[in-house]
């Protein structure tokens, strides 16, 4: 028998699964069931402008033109990036383009 967890919210262990939810029956807060495993499984997962799936390695191009933080230049919509790699945080693909190392959004990107 599996045990069942205590209430997140008062730590109360006067807990129920109710259908896809824990229920605690003290304080009424009720919380999904499946949170429980997701994390062993969670896997950095990026998406092109169109839905496409990113991975290290993958040749880009640039759906719009895209100004340079810290300089005057601008890359232009059209531009293939080749070989990017995927990373976490806001700007979550890292490439060279036209010979600099740049992070950029994968929201401006699709994949060839």
């Amino acid at each position: 028998m599996t045990s069942i967890p205590a209430c997140p919210m008062c730590s109360m262990e006067n807990t129920y699964p109710d259908a896809t939810n824990y229920v605690c029956a003290d304080c009424g807060h009720e919380w999904p069931i499946a949170t429980e495993g997701a994390n062993e499984n969670d896997e950095l997962v990026i998406r092109d402008a169109n839905g496409n799936r990113l991975a290290d390695g993958d040749d880009v191009v640039l759906i719009k033109d895209l100004k340079v933080r810290g300089s005057s230049q601008v890359i232009k919509q059209g531009t293939k990036v080749r070989g990017i790699r995927v990373v976490g945080g806001d700007h979550d693909v890292e490439a060279k383009v036209a010979g600099s190392a740049m992070m950029l959004k994968s929201e401006f990107l699709k994949k060839v």
